[in-house]
């Protein structure tokens, strides 16, 4: 059974940095970071594949980085310069396709999320 619980939410001033965690029951070949706000689709944040690949959305590039560490089954999203516009429920993602990525398919897996506010 997939299991994904995701951690490390919270509340920071825009500048600051958190970093989430996502501990996994299985390592797939691709995973990810997923965020969401009311009202708005789900947006791609990060990916990162089996052999160390990543993919970040235009938004967080440079300020984002994902991280995976299969021997605690634990994947990172390290957030620095948070802007008050990174404000988001953020969720793990397993076996989501690195070839139409930031889009999902049936096939992906989702935690349970956890909430980033940035104020201004």
């Amino acid at each position: 059974q997939v299991h994904l619980a995701e951690s490390g939410g919270g509340s920071v001033h825009a500048g600051g940095s958190l970093k989430l965690s996502c501990a996994y029951t299985y390592s797939w070949d691709f995973m990810g970071w997923f965020r969401q706000t009311p009202g708005k689709e789900r947006e791609g944040v990060a990916v990162i594949a089996y052999d160390g690949r990543t993919k970040y959305a235009d938004s967080v590039r440079g300020r984002f980085t994902i991280s995976k560490d299969n021997a605690k089954n634990l994947l990172y999203l390290q957030m620095t310069n948070l802007r008050p516009e990174d404000t988001a429920e953020y969720y793990c993602a397993a076996g989501c396709p690195w070839d139409i990525w930031p889009r999902t398919d049936h096939g992906t897996y989702w935690g349970q999320g956890t909430q980033v506010t940035v104020s201004s």
